[in-house]
């Protein structure tokens, strides 16, 4: 059985350029849509989670500071960003490290270009926040999951909780 311990390290890209000066990403929440429910024959409130619907979602990359790639990714429209991360993992039975590749795809608008702090002798640490329109998730190039609301997709473990959705409605 092996263990995940740690991100090894990672790498941005940007329309297959690597984007340098990134410090650290903060990856999309997702959280599913819910509708509170109350009324006569429940006894309390439960919160009905829509199938396949979820909230919005945001991106983040912190850089040290605001370099030319943090300016290049704040322009206006859509961004398609790959992320590409090693993680290190424990075999157990083996007794070894095994290194695992994720790969994570995000297209997003930015929507907040913060270029930092300025003080001596400091790090600035600019900050890039975005909209997300996709994300999608792999693991040693299995898809784990992929978020498309535009499209009306919510694929998680190989099953599009979508599918009936977009056949009741006609697509």
């Amino acid at each position: 059985m092996t263990h995940d311990e740690l991100i090894v390290n990672f790498e941005v890209y940007e329309d297959g350029s690597n984007l340098l000066g990134i410090a650290q990403c903060t990856l999309p929440n997702i959280q599913f849509m819910t509708q509170n429910i109350q009324g006569a024959g429940i006894g309390g409130t439960i919160d009905a989670v829509a199938q396949g619907m979820v909230n919005a979602m945001s991106f983040t990359m912190n850089f040290r500071s605001a370099t030319g790639d943090a300016v290049k990714v704040f322009t206006p429209g859509a961004h398609q960003l790959t992320l590409m991360a090693c993680e290190q993992g424990w075999d157990a039975s083996r007794v070894t490290k095994v290194m695992k590749s994720d790969k994570f795809v995000i297209t997003a608008d930015p929507k907040n270009f913060n270029f930092g702090n300025l003080a001596p002798a400091s790090v600035p640490d600019a900050s890039n926040e975005y909209s997300v329109k996709y994300y999608a998730g792999y693991r040693d190039g299995k898809q784990l999951f992929e978020i498309d609301p535009i499209n009306m997709k919510c694929v998680v473990g190989g099953v599009d909780y979508m599918a009936d959705v977009r056949k009741a409605v006609g697509k």
